[in-house]
């Protein structure tokens, strides 16, 4: 994997909105809020843009992402928010381009497509971590802070990732394993199954998390990918943070609970898993490099960076 150089206070971040649009009062205050942690900015034409529930037309979301990378002025990359619309942008996106000019990359969420993208075509490593309108401008905690700088400014100290204080990893299954880590939003990893960029997972680490989807929804789609072949290929398996993911309904007079889903549908495949990672759609968040070489010792309950995710 291509790893970019990390970055140093004084460098330039340019911001883009991959996906859904936000207030023109947020992105004063993103601009504000990076210049403030030390950095310089530049704003993308996306975060100004509103096409609907998109932040501008697909051309202009693609072009905005592709010109950050060209941009040599620019020294990472970090999205506004999520939301909606990545998937719309993955064949506009130039993978060449970003391969040829590495740069660190930041988001989660929606941005689980361009993640996956540029992890498989551009070979770049990439990071699951905080958006500046969606985590920075309010609340944005030192944990949070200090994860994220762990793996964009400095070279990881003994790699260990640790989750928030009185906020244990999991066993769902014993074991020991390395790999690549990749993944992200379980919507927007199953959305990418039958097309180019189709998520692969031979032999990789698998992360996922959610937000706001009932049981039954998270069942459909761990059983598509079981269903696809995808969950037999994976090594190991890291459950993340799902925010919400609880039945809302009265439909049914009593709903499996995610717990129940995760013991019907990942325990069976046998393989080291581990949950309740606290990466995704949480405060405080791990920040995750993906594309990176991963130790998960589900025996230990620990998982470790193997190597720099940056230059």
């Amino acid at each position: 994997m291509i790893k970019p150089i990390a970055l140093k206070f004084g460098d330039t971040i340019g911001v883009v909105a991959p996906a859904s649009p936000t207030s023109e009062e947020n992105v004063e205050k993103s601009y504000n809020i990076l210049m403030d942690m030390g950095f310089r900015v530049k704003m993308g034409k996306s975060c100004y843009a509103n096409y609907g529930y998109l932040a501008g037309n697909d051309n202009l979301r693609a072009e905005d992402l592709n010109h950050m990378f060209r941009d040599k002025e620019v020294d990472g990359i970090i999205c506004l928010r999520g939301g909606y619309g990545t998937p719309r942008i993955l064949d506009l996106i130039d993978y060449e381009l970003i391969k040829d000019n590495p740069k660190v990359f930041i988001g989660y969420s929606d941005i689980t497509a361009i993640h996956i993208g540029i992890n498989q075509l551009s070979n770049l490593v990439t990071f699951h971590g905080p958006m500046v309108a969606s985590d920075m401008i309010e609340n944005f905690s030192y944990f949070s802070k200090r994860s994220l700088y762990n793996f964009i400014l400095y070279k990881n100290g003994d790699g260990v990732i640790k989750n928030p204080s009185g906020e244990e990893l999991e066993r769902i299954n014993g074991g020991v394993v390395e790999g690549t880590i990749i993944g992200g939003n379980l919507s927007l990893i199953v959305a990418t199954l039958g097309t180019p960029y189709e998520i692969c997972l031979k032999d990789k680490i698998l992360f996922i998390e959610e937000v706001g989807e009932e049981p039954y929804r998270i069942d459909r789609m761990l059983t598509q990918l079981r269903l696809s072949g995808k969950l037999n290929e994976v090594a190991g398996i890291i459950l993340g943070d799902f925010n919400n993911c609880i039945a809302k309904n009265s439909e049914y007079n009593q709903s499996l609970t995610l717990e129940q889903v995760i013991e019907d549908i990942i325990k069976p495949i046998g393989i080291p898993t581990l949950s309740n990672l606290k990466a995704g759609h949480c405060e405080p968040m791990v920040t995750l490099p993906l594309g990176i070489k991963v130790k998960l010792d589900a025996e230990l309950k620990e998982l470790t960076i193997l190597d720099n995710p940056v230059l």
